[in-house]
């Protein structure tokens, strides 16, 4: 999977340079995830904006990383989501999972 991890304003920033997220890649995703979580980084922001699909298996490596987070009270967030993308979130009520924000700006005025 093609993605770039930078650290800002105290997260790991992981953005996905990839259209899709599908059975192909999304067990790289949630490995590159678990990995981060078991390093001790629990700040972790994935960015969306190339996504263009997002299949079951993706949305399943996300909810993973969702919950590592959670188990050690850190915060995961998401941003910057493609309409058609945003549209599978909603359908599955994921949505209401994650924390979405618009980008990265909207995610650092929203801590706490």
């Amino acid at each position: 999977m093609n993605f770039n991890l930078e650290k800002i304003n105290g997260y790991d920033v992981l953005t996905i340079q990839e259209e899709r997220i599908d059975a192909h890649n999304s067990g790289e995703l949630k490995e590159t995830l678990l990995q981060l979580i078991e390093k001790g980084e629990h700040r972790i922001i994935v960015e969306l904006g190339h996504v263009r699909f997002i299949d079951s298996s993706g949305l399943g490596a996300l909810l993973s990383g969702n919950k590592h987070i959670a188990l050690k009270s850190g915060k995961f967030v998401l941003v910057n989501i493609q309409h058609q993308v945003y549209s599978m979130f909603e359908l599955t009520r994921l949505n209401r999972v994650f924390e979405i924000y618009t980008g990265l700006n909207e995610a650092f005025s929203n801590e706490g």
